[in-house]
């Protein structure tokens, strides 16, 4: 329940992705939200006003001359209860109303009279989008303090495929989720390694493992709603890159300990080194350059293994190492592994799963193990703990 108590004025105006915004009213009460939507009245053209009703449970707000607000201030009384105003879609036309500060109807009045904070998700054709007046109103917006969420690049309503998108509803959930996140990492540097690495054989198979990287992209995402600027090194891994956060692909557990050396190197400091990555302990010493052929039943390619470098374990040992977070996937004596694991790489936490079979998962369990002992972190979503764990880290991190 991310977004739990708290009241979120959902504005919907007259695009097409309105019809979005009745997914996305939905999603802000699963995450705990309470919703009131107020639409234009160019919104009522997509989607009507009793959708909304009936998803929210609340009346819906059209008219600023509203007799069912006893002073007929809408504008006021609506604004005055809210944590944040949503505004989804938001069209090109109300961009240039708020940046501009008309009030000609309910929504724009509200957004003037308001004393919470204003998000808008821009929802429009690629050509508006990227219009000097569209680009001219968001720059000014961005100079009000209001935060612009979007727009995605995509195929859009009319035919066309660019920048102008709405976010979808989930997205808009999570990042208003992160607007709330408190900002216990900021002004912090942290470097996040995701994923599985992959160890060629030959140029069409490998050694790999069962990681998706849910739960190293999930604290990357989780760090820079924190306030922290996040640098992720992802290893093979299907998953958007989260908002805000510069990524480097890689592929080996090689290109991998390289591209995390060059992130130290080329970064002024670096406060927090999170390695989440499921690394290969072992690569193939000999890969071929040729696909290798099956020639009978008894005639099995011969494999030789090299160890891979340790990458925890070499950033904790580097001058001014910053405060290192290592991960561990155990199948059994989770607790004495973990320890023996974390004095091994030399860091102060050590992440262990309970039990091997969360890969792929979107919920887990982690184990937390420090020189003190170790706590349980109980199983939630891997968003969840990654929100819990970002606090463990600022709670122990020393200050500057």
């Amino acid at each position: 329940m991310m977004l739990e108590g708290k009241r979120i004025l959902l504005g919907v105006t007259g695009g097409v992705a309105a019809y979005k915004a009745a997914e996305l009213a939905r999603g802000l009460q699963r995450a705990g939200a309470r919703v009131q939507v107020v639409m234009t009245d160019a919104a009522t053209r997509f989607v009507a006003p009793a959708t909304f009703q009936a998803l929210t449970g609340e009346p819906v707000f059209t008219d600023q001359w509203d007799t069912r607000i006893a002073n007929n201030m809408a504008h006021i009384e609506l604004s005055r209860v809210a944590d944040a105003i949503l505004v989804a879609p938001a069209t090109a036309d109300f961009l240039a109303k708020a940046a501009h500060g008309l009030a000609d109807d309910l929504l724009a009045t509200l957004c003037l009279a308001r004393e919470c904070p204003l998000l808008v998700a821009p929802a429009m054709n690629r050509q508006m989008w990227l219009h000097p007046a569209t680009q001219r109103n968001v720059a000014q917006l961005v100079a009000d303090d209001v935060v612009i969420l979007g727009p995605d690049s995509g195929e859009q309503a009319c035919g066309e495929t660019g920048l102008g998108r709405m976010l979808e509803p989930q997205d808009l959930v999570d990042e208003l989720a992160d607007f709330f996140a408190p900002r216990l990492l900021a002004g912090r540097r942290v470097l996040v390694t995701a994923g599985p690495t992959y160890e060629p054989i030959d140029p069409v198979r490998g050694i790999t493992n069962l990681s998706s990287g849910k739960m190293g992209f999930a604290i990357a995402r989780a760090c820079r709603a924190a306030g922290a600027q996040v640098a992720l090194v992802a290893g093979p891994a299907a998953l958007a890159t989260p908002r805000g956060v510069a990524r480097t692909d890689v592929r080996t557990a090689q290109q991998m300990h390289d591209a995390v050396m060059s992130a130290l190197d080329a970064a002024t400091h670096t406060d927090v080194f999170v390695a989440v990555a499921a690394v290969a302990d072992w690569r193939v010493a000999n890969p071929s350059e040729r696909k290798l052929k099956k020639r009978g039943a008894h005639d099995a390619p011969k494999l030789e293994f090299v160890q891979n470098p340790d990458i925890l374990a070499t950033v904790a040992r580097r001058a001014g190492a910053p405060w290192c977070v290592g991960f561990a996937a155990e199948s059994e004596d989770l607790e004495a592994n973990g320890q023996a694991k974390r004095a091994a790489k030399g860091v102060p936490l050590l992440v262990a799963n309970i039990g091997h079979a969360t890969f792929g998962r979107d919920d887990n369990e982690l184990l937390l193990i420090d020189e003190h002992g170790s706590r349980r972190l109980p199983r939630a979503g891997k968003a969840q703990l990654a929100r819990a764990l970002v606090a463990e880290i600022a709670q122990r991190i020393p200050s500057r």
